[in-house]
């Protein structure tokens, strides 16, 4: 079986995986990048509706969670969104801004691709592809080498790098290879979850918010500490729209440190005092219903109302009872039975622990010359373009090392 030597071998040619692999290669080493996937980075080509929100204007560590929270500040400050943004612009694709700072190509997700692939190119990086790996084996010598076995032979490396994501999205090739790596070299693991999902509902709530489907509110959501304000969609199935996968990851995270779960708290008139709101117009005598039907979407508010037994004109509400409808509308709390997915998340909350990896390299502090990259680690962005921005940081950072 023929063995092949490496300075750096990179396993997984996504986001952080090809940036890492160009960075490393742009230094003078020799660097493979091997994949088990026929087409490069499936997950940039799907992203934004095939135009890829490759970043955000306004990224920063407050973006991102952990269980170890600073960790991500140091590769954010290294390599930037404005940095990212350079690169795009230097290749020549156009690109556009769309609301809360997130950036778009104007013509094709293709774009970044082939924009990380020439990166790649220029630093004479070899790729390996579709290549499954079938073993790691950390190679007891004086160079203390790495040893990659795949069906097309044995590879040997200084610096492995593994860029293999999360487990969003399995259709397109999502494993957990990268965690039984870290699971191998005795470095820990923060349970991974779904994240930037839609949230389910158990069937008696289904059943009760039966006549809200198809309701698109702008809302303020929050749980567990995240808060955030955007479009919320109530489907057959439960919540969905950006600001429930917003305030998933949030959800999900909060088992971590309890068994108890929490409802997701929504603010149906954001930025408006619903009580001093709702007592101008105590004295009038029409519904309630019509009167949120100002705010809200009209279906919604006379479904909302009768979901609540508050089918009255506004003058029959004593001051007490319209103080408990202000209370709903501004912290109506849902308490959701689960999530759809791996299949629907955007991302995976959870990975390799960074407490065990240095913020500087993305290195093991326990195993020297293995580092970890991207969405495999235990390093979550918001919705927006941050979670390509870690890949872009992180993939950069570890490049400048290996």
């Amino acid at each position: 079986m023929a063995e092949l030597n490496f300075d750096v071998i990179v396993i997984g040619a996504g986001a952080a995986g090809m940036m890492c692999a160009a960075q490393a290669g742009r230094r003078g080493r020799k660097v493979l990048v091997i994949d088990h996937a026929e087409k490069l980075a499936e997950k940039i080509r799907i992203s934004g509706g095939g135009r890829c929100n490759f970043t955000n204007r306004r990224v920063g560590p407050e973006n991102f969670l952990s269980r170890n929270p600073h960790f991500a500040r140091s590769a954010l400050a290294r390599y930037g969104s404005a940095d990212f943004v350079e690169l795009v612009e230097r290749h020549g694709i156009r690109y556009h801004e769309r609301n809360l700072g997130q950036l778009f190509c104007d013509d094709s997700a293709q774009q970044i691709i082939d924009m990380l692939r020439a990166e790649c190119e220029d630093g004479g990086v070899r790729f390996a592809m579709p290549l499954r790996v079938d073993a790691v084996a950390r190679q007891e010598d004086a160079l203390a080498r790495f040893a990659v076995d795949t069906a097309r032979g044995r590879y040997t490396c200084t610096s492995l790098v593994i860029a293999s994501g999360g487990l969003s999205i399995p259709k397109i090739g999502a494993t957990p290879f990268g965690y039984r790596i870290a699971e191998q070299f005795g470095i820990p693991i923060v349970p991974p979850r779904p994240a930037l999902v839609p949230l389910t509902l158990p069937p008696e709530t289904l059943q009760r918010f039966a006549s809200f489907a198809g309701s698109s509110l702008d809302i303020e959501a929050q749980c567990n500490g995240g808060r955030f304000r955007e479009a919320a969609l109530i489907t057959h199935r439960g919540l969905s729209g950006p600001v429930v996968l917003q305030v998933s990851s949030y959800w999900q995270a909060q088992a971590y440190d309890d068994d108890d779960w929490a409802p997701v708290c929504f603010n149906l008139l954001p930025g408006i005092d619903a009580q001093a709101w709702l007592e101008q117009h105590a004295g009038e005598r029409g519904l309630l219903a019509n009167l949120l039907a100002e705010r809200l979407p009209r279906r919604f508010a006379h479904a909302w109302c009768a979901l609540h037994g508050w089918e009255r004109p506004l003058n029959q509400f004593r001051p007490a009872e319209l103080k408990a409808v202000a209370t709903a509308l501004s912290a109506w709390e849902i308490m959701p039975s689960g999530t759809q997915g791996y299949a629907k998340a955007e991302v995976t909350l959870g990975g390799v622990d960074t407490r065990a990896l240095s913020s500087k390299t993305m290195e093991a502090s326990t195993c020297k010359g293995l580092h970890f990259v991207g969405e495999v680690m235990d390093i979550t962005g918001h919705l927006g373009g941050f979670n390509f921005q870690w890949a872009w940081s992180s993939g950069h950072a570890a490049g400048q090392f290996v």
